[in-house]
């Protein structure tokens, strides 16, 4: 096994190794500019893993992690053009250095050359890995049409919040570590629990996300902390706080999330004073750690070393003790 830098260096070789200088260079050159942007490719770096786990050699699963990276970074140009997004990781998004149809294109493009690198795989493996992918396609765009839903209601519920996150961002974690086992040729048995300890870190990773927004540290985090509470993002902080309010404080907080001043400055701190004043904080807590447990619940069943088991578990570990 290679420690997670080891395999980030692995991937970060291959993707060089793929460029090529080819025409039209403006459907191109956003491709690689999005993909150049790095950011830490937990989910590649997974399927890397999760082949080593199986016993394959990681060199194996690399034409499967990159389709899993370049997929991501596709969603991610479709969402900055949703969101009207500047900046991502710093730099300005794709459709802001080019124009918004150079967005539209080479992220349609990228999803088609996702597809290809399976191509590289025996009929068999390139059969469950294309049926695993288009699933997982198909759930992240539902995901995301969930999530533009939910800004218009007012009547959210904490299990359709979860299912929408589930689709947004756990099942590409999940199914990024189920390549892995598909390509190590494990059994289904393995291959199946792999997916459940992937989309249950996947739901840990995103509650945390949606904490660390609101109270992570500004030196660390990366992002605008505050930054769902200013464009009054239901999550499930959000949701519990409004279930365990009594009506005056539930009824401040909608207010609170219809409103955006110019300065949020008292907004995201009246918010957060009932976030936590409600309980709201520590039942968002208390449910990543409830997902972390339910992945690592998975581990005890996997027929692997228990080294491995152990690995797998300081890897889930070190995610929800993150401060960025």
């Amino acid at each position: 096994m290679h420690s997670i830098y080891q395999y980030q260096e692995f991937l970060s070789d291959y993707l060089k190794s793929q460029y090529e200088t080819k025409e039209p260079r403006n459907l191109y050159e956003p491709i690689h500019y999005i993909l150049d942007l790095g950011g830490k490719r937990m989910r590649p770096v997974l399927t890397l893993m999760s082949a080593e786990v199986f016993d394959a050699d990681y060199k194996k699963a690399l034409p499967a992690a990159l389709a899993v990276e370049v997929f991501h970074n596709f969603s991610l140009v479709h969402d900055d053009i949703m969101d009207d997004a500047p900046l991502r990781r710093g730099q300005e998004t794709v459709h802001e250095k080019w124009n918004l149809n150079t967005g539209i294109l080479s992220g349609d493009a990228m999803l088609i050359l996702a597809y290809q690198y399976f191509e590289q795989y025996e009929p068999i493996i390139f059969r469950d890995l294309a049926k695993l992918f288009s699933k997982t396609a198909l759930e992240v765009c539902e995901g995301q049409q969930w999530d533009v839903d939910f800004e218009e209601r007012n009547d959210v519920t904490i299990p359709e919040y979860l299912k929408m996150i589930q689709y947004k961002t756990a099942v590409l974690v999940a199914a990024a570590m189920k390549m892995g086992a598909i390509i190590a040729e494990t059994s289904e048995e393995n291959a199946n629990l792999i997916y459940d300890f992937g989309l249950n870190l996947g739901l840990a990773f995103q509650l945390q996300d949606d904490f660390l927004d609101a109270f992570g540290d500004p030196e660390t985090f990366g992002k605008q902390v505050g930054g769902d509470i200013i464009e009054n993002k239901k999550t499930y902080l959000y949701l519990k706080a409004v279930a365990f309010s009594n009506e005056a404080e539930a009824e401040e907080l909608r207010r609170l999330f219809s409103i955006q001043p110019e300065d949020n400055t008292e907004k995201i701190k009246k918010v957060k004073e009932l976030f936590n004043s409600s309980g709201a904080s520590k039942a968002t807590q208390d449910a990543i750690q409830d997902f972390t447990f339910k992945a690592f619940q998975t581990l005890d069943k996997m027929n692997i070393s228990v080294d491995k088991k152990e690995m797998l578990k300081a890897f889930g570990e070190n995610l929800m003790g993150r401060k960025v």
